[in-house]
């Protein structure tokens, strides 16, 4: 009898033992998949809201759009201002019109009358401006 018994336990621990084994290799599995799919979860949220990020990335690209916009709109200034400055340098009727404009400088007979401006609530007329030679 102590052989049959023996036998029968014999039989029985090498099958809980394998059933022990996978049951315990399934908890790893899955243990290992949680951390796997956590892992997965917090990349997924630095690739898209950390330091260097989707979201940080589509600022700056925004930021660069507008700086380009403003270097394109200071260089065409930048155009502008160097023309008006050799129209100044070589044109001698250019200059003379600057100095009427913002000088208000007059020929010899001509005099200048300077309106009030708008924000002016006084209805006096103006003086003429005394002319600069």
């Amino acid at each position: 009898m102590t052989r049959s018994s023996n036998a029968r336990t014999a039989t029985k621990q090498p099958g809980a033992v394998v059933r022990l084994y996978e049951r315990v290799q399934l908890g790893w599995r899955k243990v290992a998949t949680g951390a796997a799919a956590l892992l997965a979860l917090a990349m997924g949220y630095h690739v898209i809201c950390g330091q260097n990020g989707l979201t940080v990335y589509q600022q700056k690209r925004q930021d660069a759009q507008t700086l380009e916009r403003q270097l394109h709109s200071l260089q065409r200034e930048n155009d502008l201002l160097k023309g008006h400055v050799d129209r100044l340098q070589n044109d001698p009727n250019a200059i003379e019109h600057q100095a009427r404009q913002e000088l208000h400088y007059t020929r010899p007979g001509e005099v200048i009358y300077t309106l009030p401006s708008s924000s002016g609530s006084s209805g006096a007329p103006s003086e003429p401006v005394p002319a600069k030679r």
